[in-house]
């Protein structure tokens, strides 16, 4: 699986990716709103070993993807069917810090959100933000998703209960965002 645009492509992981996802995963500062991390090098290696059999599951529902800019991986982007019958998916991605601020995530979000709904045939995506992580919050309002509302202390994480936004969109209004530009 390959999706890109002009700037950034995301890929399907192979083995000799952990040095490159590890170079961003074991940052504090990278995981400090996630469940995860900081990792180590066995849970980077893990985490794209588990990418690489999830590829492999049929049916398919975790796409876990290499962001590669400039021949570089630097993150991931995800789209996950959270329930078949219902056609909902959820995204999610992360970027290394050396990428932050140049809108690459926002890039990936809609390239994730578009493959989605064309060849997912989902019918509602949707994703969840750290309520203090302003910056995925605006990631996720560029890319034309809705804020739903606050999940208050929905996730353990890091020995803290954690509040989350929930944002959305549904296929029509993707497919009206494309149309008006």
């Amino acid at each position: 699986m390959f999706l890109s645009n002009e700037r950034v492509s995301l890929r399907e992981f192979a083995v000799g990716d952990w040095p490159a996802v590890h170079a961003y995963a074991s940052q504090a500062m990278v995981c400090r709103y996630q469940p995860w991390g900081p990792n180590t090098k066995i849970d980077s290696q893990k985490y794209v070993l588990q990418a690489i059999r999830d590829a492999e599951q049929q049916p398919r529902r975790r796409y876990a993807l290499a962001m590669v800019v400039n021949g570089n991986l630097i993150g991931a982007g995800e789209i996950n069917i959270k329930d078949f019958q219902h056609q909902v998916g959820e995204i999610a991605y992360v970027v290394n810090p050396a990428y932050w601020g140049q809108g690459i995530a926002t890039e990936v979000a809609q390239m994730l959100l578009e493959f989605g709904f064309r060849e997912l045939e989902i019918h509602r995506i949707q994703a969840t933000c750290d309520c203090r992580n302003i910056g995925s919050a605006k990631v996720l309002e560029k890319s034309g998703m809705t804020k739903e509302g606050r999940l208050r202390e929905h996730l353990w994480i890091k020995d803290n209960w954690r509040d989350s936004y929930l944002y959305s969109i549904l296929e029509q209004e993707r497919k009206a965002r494309l149309k008006h530009g």
